[in-house]
């Protein structure tokens, strides 16, 4: 109920943003085409996309710093690289605990496509890099004085983890007034609102939202195609995931709920945005209620 609500919120904040965009007969997906169809927005070549990601986390490293979140020192930038196995998925690796392995964002590059739309990619780069899953490994792998190697490198709760990295996405919105990028968030939060359902839905053998039906892997593709711009190569890899991998699509929006209203009750508390992030990282990956817990007493 609660993804249903959000997901009609976002909806419309969308379809509002795209008459901005483009006029008062705009549609969402008549935005999207268009978004597409600008020079500004794209990139042609896995070399271009490799220069952007980069040419990104670098200027975020630089913009960031000592503002909402502080750096840590030693930390090293993130690699950017493009995996062959061609399945459409976009992931990070952790560095190895030495750091001699560095901490690296992929791109699965499905075979042919050759052109990518910032508007779209840009908050991935975020949830991936800085200040995503980048700075999130940073903080427990270099706090070697209060975390054991368990907690800094092999403990992973995914509401924790995925939560924040969508949180990342968001903390970002203030430093992007481009309509074009707005969308692109947008368009990201709608996903994870949309999996919500569809894995609540599927796993559970709920009731459609239309009460015509119960929920299996077909409805959940259509209903996926309808809340995003994904590519459908990208889209059929996000569904085999969902389908196999109970529990895990929706701990995205539920961890960044759980972010956000951690993150209030901390500055309702006088904490700045600054010191609730660097203390509620440096602790490692946890379940929510335990951080909190650390954060708050």
């Amino acid at each position: 109920t609660w993804a249903k609500e959000q997901l009609k919120e976002t909806v419309a904040e969308q379809r509002a943003l795209a008459q901005k965009l483009y006029g008062p007969d705009a549609t969402i997906l008549g935005a999207y085409k268009r978004l597409n169809e600008e020079e500004r927005y794209t990139l042609r070549g896995t070399d271009a996309l490799l220069e952007w990601m980069n040419s990104v986390n670098e200027q975020v490293m630089r913009d960031l710093d000592g503002v909402d979140v502080t750096i840590p020192e030693g930390l090293h930038k993130v690699e950017c690289a493009i995996d062959h196995a061609g399945s459409g998925g976009i992931f990070y690796t952790p560095p190895s605990d030495d750091l001699i392995r560095p901490g690296t964002m992929w791109w699965s590059v499905p075979e042919g496509q050759e052109v990518f739309h910032t508007w779209q990619e840009l908050t991935t780069v975020f949830h991936e890099g800085i200040p995503g899953h980048h700075l999130q490994h940073a903080y427990a792998l270099l706090n070697r004085g209060e975390l054991n190697f368990w907690r800094r490198s092999v403990c992973w709760n995914s509401a924790h983890g995925e939560g924040w990295a969508l949180y990342a996405e968001h903390l970002m919105d203030g430093y992007r007034e481009d309509l074009g990028y707005r969308m692109g968030l947008l368009d990201s939060m709608r996903l994870r609102l949309a999996r919500v359902m569809v894995d609540i839905g599927v796993h559970l053998k709920k009731t459609t939202p239309e009460g015509t039906g119960v929920w299996d892997a077909q409805y959940a593709k259509a209903f996926l195609r309808d809340n995003t711009a994904m590519a459908e190569a990208n889209l059929a890899f996000e569904l085999d995931r969902y389908m196999g991998w109970p529990g895990q699509a929706p701990s995205y929006a539920l961890g960044f709920k759980d972010w956000i209203d951690l993150r209030d009750q901390a500055l309702s508390r006088g904490m700045t945005q600054d010191e609730f992030h660097t203390k509620a990282l440096s602790l490692g990956s946890m379940p929510m209620d335990i951080l909190a817990h650390a954060i708050l007493h």
